[in-house]
């Protein structure tokens, strides 16, 4: 995923009405309506969060009749999780190393 677009999905997630909606849409698809109405905002609010969600991958949309429903993409979800992953990866690492060093000096 170029670095654009990882922003885009980090940037999304920094509102917490969006990680509230993306926690709901991972126990399941809901439409729109279902999404807003636990929400103090207004419906139109919730649709401006919900494509905001979806043009940065997280989220995808159906309109069947006059309902849209809601689900999560998990390639958007991955794509910031491997990112994530390869981080802690990094400085587990690095802890490692420092352990090793550490305990060689307490053997000395």
């Amino acid at each position: 995923m170029l670095n654009h677009e990882l922003d885009r999905v980090f940037q999304a997630l920094a509102d917490p009405t969006r990680r509230g909606l993306v926690d709901r849409l991972t126990r399941g698809p809901a439409s729109v309506s279902e999404l807003a109405a636990p929400l103090p905002i207004t419906l139109a609010a919730v649709v401006q969060h919900l494509q905001a969600l979806e043009a940065c991958g997280l989220v995808r949309t159906e309109k069947v009749g006059r309902v849209r429903t809601c689900r999560i993409d998990p390639a958007g979800l991955r794509a910031a999780e491997d990112w994530l992953h390869e981080r802690r990866t990094a400085w587990e690492r690095r802890l490692d190393r420092l352990a090793d060093v550490l305990d060689e000096g307490d053997r000395k």
